[in-house]
């Protein structure tokens, strides 16, 4: 018995082994990016340090005329993050030059910042005054941040990550309306005239219906592709038609003293 069992334990430590040996290694973890240890490591092998200036471009020249932001000349990386010529964009004045401030302030490449300003200032701001308020603030909801396509690892690098996009959750009008651009409550045809006037700004626009990402936002980006390509990918949903036929709760019973006085008025 002692040399049967002896046999049985080597062959069960041996199966063991092998099934050990079969078993599927994890996945290696992301690799994390460091601070890095010199400017020239952020920077990168093809840096151009040369092309860095604090002159004001062209670009921040126009905006400063129809929009208060601090300069960010240029932001470092890693891997392809970052570039040059990007301002932070506090405020977006208005034609009667009123101000609309975007909170939080994003960090967007100057030319992005100046065809928000140029939407908000000559599209929005008119189409939402139409409704017999000004408009005072945006809320952002993602500006310049280092990232693959939604936040997918190993996904090509977002347009965010290039200070090239900027999501917009909703308006604040003087009067303290809320206005979500994703909110079926709110009149469709104000946000179909939001959309087409974005489309022809932008040549990114997603939002509800595009992919699943942007159900409570609009994205909207200046990403440069092959032959012009546009992509507008915004549905905007109304409320279901049947939301006013909603039954009325039956009526509650008579009760023993309502029944009595109901007699007594007889």
């Amino acid at each position: 018995m002692g040399l049967r069992l002896a046999i049985f334990v080597l062959l069960s430590v041996s199966c063991g082994v092998a099934a050990a040996d079969d078993a599927p290694l994890p996945r290696p973890r992301p690799q994390v990016w460091t601070e890095p240890q010199s400017f020239a490591e952020a920077a990168g092998a093809n840096f151009n340090s040369a092309a860095v200036t604090a002159a004001s471009s062209d670009c921040d020249r126009r905006l400063a005329a129809i929009a208060v932001t601090t300069l960010e000349p240029r932001l470092i990386g890693p891997g392809a993050c970052g570039g040059a010529d990007m301002v932070e964009l506090d405020t977006v004045l208005l034609a009667d030059n009123s101000r609309v401030e975007i909170k939080p302030a994003p960090v967007l490449r100057c030319a992005m910042a100046e065809q928000l300003a140029v939407w908000l200032r000559n599209d929005a701001g008119p189409r939402l005054a139409a409704l017999g308020s000004a408009l005072r603030s945006v809320e952002n909801f993602d500006d310049f941040e280092c990232r693959g396509r939604n936040r997918v690892f190993g996904a090509k690098l977002s347009e965010h990550g290039k200070g090239n996009a900027v999501d917009v959750r909703a308006f604040t009008l003087a009067d303290g309306h809320n206005i979500r651009l994703t909110d079926p409550a709110v009149a469709p045809d104000l946000r179909v005239a939001l959309r087409e006037s974005a489309c022809r700004r932008f040549t990114t626009v997603l939002g509800p219906g595009s992919d699943g990402h942007h159900e409570a936002h609009i994205h909207l980006d200046l990403a440069e592709r092959t032959h012009g390509y546009r992509i507008c990918e915004w549905d905007v949903r109304g409320l279901p038609a049947n939301i006013a036929l909603v039954p009325l709760p039956p009526p509650r019973p008579p009760t023993p003293q309502l029944a009595a006085n109901s007699l007594q008025k007889l």
